[in-house]
């Protein structure tokens, strides 16, 4: 955990946001590598739920939206945490964490009642996590919606308007436009990626629990027969895109809901191996007809279906892939992070897949004092980058170091040009992984790093 915050910040992935005003809890700003690897990300996500599916479109919804939308689908009232406050140093905690942590199984669905009476069962083992002292109040629900005084010019709060917790509700308040703009017809998808803002009690472990993030949520609408032969194979589909991302399968397991809420038909989560153990990295919900049926009374228009072939009207039921993009930058960055030996020192690179690195090439010239290899060095970097992008020039320092920061951000080659070049017109090809050196010729470089 800490090589990895400290290569994220060191390397430019991610940073503390406001870092120079002392940080800003939850929130984190990603850098010029870890932009890069960001946007690739959602790209190779994209790919595989949109570009490579025909039932399945994308949607962009707004982040703030009638308040009505978060009544209708609860989150006004049920979207909420059990908050636990230590009456020595008055911090905030989640209950049902403090209790995983001493190994008494707990959920945030649970209803205050339940949660409290577990709390008061243990109270003896639970110590605060900040002070250590054993002196809590009762375990109350807090709601997670993020609140904005958005076209509220009485400054009275009376009719708050919310950022959005979750992007799924904009799909599923357009999911008679996107039905009438277009020929789908059931089954089909709609996908999203989009920011979601949530009032956590104790963000922690870096980008995997935050206050501010993106989400990649699709959400596919099935006949009600269909439900839970569609949640499979979504299930299987979501598994098999996590590992042509490059994650380890032995750091990837299922886990099955146990409490499911009440109009759930089954949940699980893909949780990956993070450095404290297995925790949620996307979930496959199989969720019943329950979002359009509330939508459909908090609007007062029906959200129904007509099928031509059968003459039948139904409310459709929806299963859903929901996923952080954080928690899977997270995730990557761990899985790739490698050390090994090399010309006697230990070597730390990152070991991701090329289309989802942030460099995908760079280009050296041998000697930065000689300037027709400085000249040549451009040359191939100004051919390259018209094909590949984004590629990089670095001339400063000697060779290893420069081979060594590349390997740091998990560039897959380097191209280096030599005095050979001068009179050849080939490059030293350098691969990441194994350290292995080979002259190529310039005009197949392109060539090979498209491989």
């Amino acid at each position: 955990m800490e090589k990895i915050v400290s290569l994220a910040k060191r390397r430019g992935f991610v940073y503390q946001s406001s870092e120079i005003y002392g940080g800003f809890a939850g929130v984190y700003d990603f850098g010029p590598m870890g932009v890069e690897l960001e946007r690739n990300l959602k790209e190779q996500w994209w790919k595989k739920m949109v570009y490579e599916r025909d039932d399945i479109v994308g949607l962009d919804s707004a982040i703030f939206m009638d308040p009505k939308i978060w009544e209708a689908s609860g989150h006004t009232k049920g979207f909420s945490d059990p908050l636990v406050e230590c009456r020595k140093c008055h911090k905030r905690f989640r209950a049902d964490k403090i209790l995983e942590e001493i190994g008494v199984p707990a959920d945030e669905k649970m209803s205050e009642d339940e949660i409290n009476k577990i709390f008061g069962e243990n109270k003896d083992k639970i110590k605060c996590p900040e002070c250590g002292k054993q002196n809590f109040t009762k375990v109350r629900k807090f709601n997670l919606l993020v609140k904005s005084n958005l076209g509220d010019f009485t400054n009275d709060n009376s009719k708050p308007v919310y950022l959005r917790g979750e992007t799924c509700q904009g799909i599923y308040v357009n999911f008679k436009n996107v039905l009438d703009s277009t020929r789908l017809k059931i089954p089909f998808g709609i996908a999203q990626i989009g920011k979601a803002f949530r009032n956590e009690i104790s963000p922690r472990q870096f980008l995997f629990r935050g206050r501010e993030f993106e989400q990649m949520e699709m959400q596919y609408f099935t006949r009600p027969e269909d439900e839970m032969k569609e949640f499979e194979k979504l299930r299987e589909y979501r598994w098999s895109a996590l590992l042509e991302l490059g994650i380890s399968e032995k750091n990837l397991s299922w886990k099955r809901h146990e409490n499911l809420v009440f109009y759930a038909k089954d949940a699980y989560d893909i949780e990956y191996n993070f450095p404290w153990g297995f925790d949620e990295l996307e979930g496959v919900h199989a969720r019943g007809d329950y979002d359009l049926t509330q939508h459909s009374k908090g609007c007062g228009k029906q959200l129904d279906y007509y099928d031509q072939e059968k003459n039948e009207k139904f409310i459709p039921h929806i299963i859903e892939s929901s996923g952080g993009v954080g928690r899977l930058f997270f995730a990557i960055m761990l899985d790739a992070y490698t050390e090994d030996e090399m010309s006697g020192e230990t070597r730390v690179f990152l070991k991701f897949r090329p289309e989802i690195a942030p460099i995908k090439a760079a280009v050296f010239p041998l000697l930065k004092n000689k300037p027709e290899l400085v000249a040549k060095a451009k040359e191939v970097y100004e051919m390259i980058k018209k094909e590949i992008h984004p590629v990089v020039f670095d001339d400063n320092g000697n060779i290893g170091k420069r081979y060594r920061r590349q390997d740091e951000v998990g560039t897959p080659y380097c191209v280096t040009i030599d005095f050979d070049t001068m009179e050849d017109d080939t490059a030293t090809l350098r691969n990441r992984d194994t350290g292995k050196q080979e002259r190529v010729n310039i005009k197949e470089i392109i060539s090979r790093l498209k491989i």
